[in-house]
């Protein structure tokens, strides 16, 4: 049976009644998926989906669950069974308490086309990328929409509504022996550009035919965005609070630990941002200043690590709803002035990376991580790309590689990237490239 969803918190909050304080999210979305490979469409799917979340507190003994079975029975089961897990938990002592009331900034990032777009719309996006590769050229990915409506209540009065929307073309085009990957990303699937995105593709496919064998070491690189992004998706965790807390993070206050050319805040209030305005404990969101020319100046707090933290701290509206601390979810490192082109046209010799993948992480202090590069790597000499390169591994500290003096250029290309780090790319005095894909 389908809610209202402010109608369905209230529902779930009527049947918990007095017994606990209670925090409810309430909410439906529908997801679309257009699939291609060989160049020919092969699979079209949608779901829309339901789902509530409720955690409660009884006498400090805190649980939480969510169900997808939004009719009565599934939401008093719902309720059952949290209340019953709550009874079986040690008395948390650092139990924040629930979200007063408070409003939650008014985004403008929702699109309702979006949200609702038919089939037609993705397939057009599909075929401005496959025509974008020629006859020569075989392509494969995907081009999705997505929406949501969700609503938050709680037991202390607090009462929030949100929506979303986001679109993503991500595909590759392949020659016989060479992938060259192409992506866009927004809230609104007009925004997308399927045909730039399959020239993007299709132009470092066909520059990677032919490959240049590099012997492994340290190289200048000029990462872009998708790379700079996989790095702030390790680095995000230092800015937790709780990280921090435990002992975990490499962040240290105050002190210049990247280069003056990083800049990094957290604003899901930003038109390019894709938020509903509030977290999952029901704080409003808001921007944070976490990097200022390359100084961390701030972390993410929920509303425990704020409660725990220095006097005055409190919520950034990062919360997860649960003992995960603070998540920056909506990431902006500052742009440059410069060109993707004149990035490339400032190194000697070094190598232009399109996309980091299979990347792990080894030591969250010093952010060691291991990973490979795929879908177009390129040497660069004399400030041309001047070959393809066959996919490398590498062993690489995110902090040591943004340290001061590290950052050589920022450009001007900013984007979206997996919803989540608005990023541009990046040239970088080194990189420490250990063999090939295979070692």
């Amino acid at each position: 049976m389908e809610r209202n969803v402010m109608g369905g918190c209230d529902y779930v909050l009527g049947l918990v009644g007095d017994r606990a304080e209670a925090e409810v999210t309430f909410g439906q979305g529908r997801s679309a998926l257009t699939r291609f490979a060989n160049s020919f469409i092969h699979q079209n799917v949608a779901e829309d989906t339901q789902w509530a979340r409720l955690r409660v507190s009884a006498g400090g003994r805190v649980a939480s669950a969510s169900t997808d079975r939004t009719d009565h029975e599934g939401l008093k089961r719902l309720v059952e069974r949290t209340l019953a897990a709550a009874q079986m938990r040690a008395v948390d002592p650092d139990w924040p308490g629930l979200a007063p009331p408070a409003p939650a900034p008014v985004l403008t990032s929702y699109d309702e086309a979006t949200h609702f777009a038919e089939p037609a719309r993705r397939a057009e996006v599909v075929r401005q990328f496959v025509d974008a590769g020629g006859a020569d050229l075989r392509a494969a990915g995907f081009c999705s929409a997505s929406g949501s409506r969700t609503a938050f209540a709680n037991s202390a009065g607090q009462r929030l509504e949100g929506r979303t929307s986001s679109s993503t073309v991500e595909a590759i085009q392949r020659t016989a022996t060479s992938d060259g990957r192409g992506w866009q990303s927004s809230s609104r699937l007009s925004d997308i550009d399927g045909a730039a995105a399959g020239r993007t593709a299709a132009d470092k496919a066909r520059r990677g035919d032919d490959l240049v064998e590099l012997e492994p070491g340290r190289y200048e690189v000029v990462l872009e965005p998708a790379c700079v992004g996989d790095m702030l998706s390790f680095l995000r965790d230092g800015f937790n609070a709780r990280t921090v807390e435990e002992g975990r993070s490499f962040v240290r206050l105050g002190q210049a630990q990247l280069d003056p050319a990083v800049t990094l805040w957290d604003d899901a209030t930003d038109a390019r941002a894709i938020s509903r305005g509030f977290d999952a404990e029901g704080t409003p969101k808001r921007r944070v200043d976490l990097v200022r020319d390359g100084v961390p100046v701030a972390l993410c707090h929920d509303r425990k690590t704020a409660a725990k933290a220095a006097a005055g701290a409190t919520s950034t509206g990062h919360g997860f709803g649960g003992d995960m601390g603070g998540i920056a979810s909506n990431l902006f490192l500052a742009g440059g002035d410069q060109s993707p082109e004149e990035l490339v046209g400032s190194v000697a010799r070094g190598l232009l990376i399109t996309e980091f993948w299979y990347t792990r992480i080894l030591d969250p202090k010093t952010q060691v991580v291991t990973g490979l590069t795929r879908n177009g790597t390129f040497l660069i000499e004399g400030g041309r790309v001047v070959g393809g390169v066959p996919n490398l591994r590498f062993t690489q500290s995110y902090l040591d590689a943004l340290a001061p003096g590290n950052v050589l250029g920022v450009g001007d290309d900013a984007r979206l990237f997996e919803g989540t780090y608005h990023v541009p790319s990046l040239r970088l005095a080194s990189w420490n490239f250990t063999g090939g894909a295979k070692g």
